[in-house]
């Protein structure tokens, strides 16, 4: 019997530890949701809210305006050569054109890039350029005024490399001064009857040739602000209305020169913004 009450007396006190553990247990629990319901603030410590979308924008603009600050500062060449090189905002510039299309008219002409004449607005831009490739001698013939010219234009005007002269007279060079001659920006502004005068001029001047960079019909050539300084739009024509124009001047196509560079540039995937033609010197 002494056996049988100590084997109770062991069974209640393992059901009234049980009892304490299952209370304990129970009450922890309580507690511990009672602490987490008596913080209102605990889902705000880690809130899934979305940033204001005038922050996004303003985000936006300033990635945007870095961007465009990094392309422009990595374009290489001076202030004043590319402020020069752009001054046609907006508008496609043949004598911009020129820098790209400079390896490919070395593969053309070779030596006869020895003595180059530009003759276009920018010139001043353009003839620092071709002056930096080795054993080129430039000139230039700016056919409108200069009333912006910095410090380095300045001074090749001073010392006779560019001049400021109107190319519907006749052009102040002797005949054959230049082995090739380069006209952008120019053509496109002269009606007919003044090109049936300049055209043989710069042919005249030329020995090996000349290049002409002309718009393409349907291109934005100029500012408004520019059309007092340029006296009329440009007048943008075809290719076979060019060609036409030649034969009635008498000026013939340079078919080497011209396979010569449609090649280098097909070599590189060079595709022009402007009509380049290739004219052999002018003759009588």
């Amino acid at each position: 019997m002494l056996q049988t009450q100590h084997t109770t007396h062991r069974s209640r006190s393992n059901s009234i530890a049980q009892l304490n553990t299952s209370n304990s247990s129970h009450f922890n629990s309580g507690e511990s949701q009672h602490i987490r319901s008596g913080i209102p603030f605990v889902g705000s410590l880690n809130p899934k809210s979305r940033p204001s979308p005038v922050l996004s924008v303003g985000l936006v603009l300033v990635g945007a305006f870095l961007i465009i600050g990094y392309v422009y500062s990595g374009s290489g060449g001076s202030n004043g050569d590319k402020a020069a090189l752009n001054r046609f905002e907006g508008a496609v510039s043949c004598s911009a054109e020129i820098n790209r299309a400079l390896p490919y008219l070395k593969k053309a002409y070779g030596d006869s890039l020895h003595k180059v004449l530009h003759v276009g607005p920018d010139s001043c831009a353009v003839v620092s350029k071709l002056s930096k490739e080795e054993d080129t001698e430039a000139w230039g013939l700016e056919p409108y005024d200069l009333d912006d010219s910095d410090a380095n234009c300045k001074s090749l005007i001073r010392k006779g490399i560019v001049r400021v002269a109107d190319i519907k007279f006749p052009l102040p060079y002797r005949s054959k001064s230049f082995s090739l001659v380069i006209v952008s920006d120019a053509l496109d502004y002269l009606s007919p009857r003044y090109l049936n005068k300049t055209l043989p001029e710069l042919a005249r001047v030329s020995s090996d040739g000349s290049v002409i960079l002309s718009g393409y019909p349907g291109q934005r050539r100029v500012k408004v602000a520019e059309m007092s300084k340029f006296g009329r739009p440009a007048k943008l024509r075809s290719a076979s209305w060019w060609f036409r124009f030649f034969v009635e001047t008498r000026l013939e196509e340079n078919e080497v020169a011209t396979k010569k560079f449609e090649m280098a540039a097909a070599k590189k995937g060079y595709q022009s913004t402007c009509q380049i033609f290739h004219l052999k010197s002018f003759t009588r």
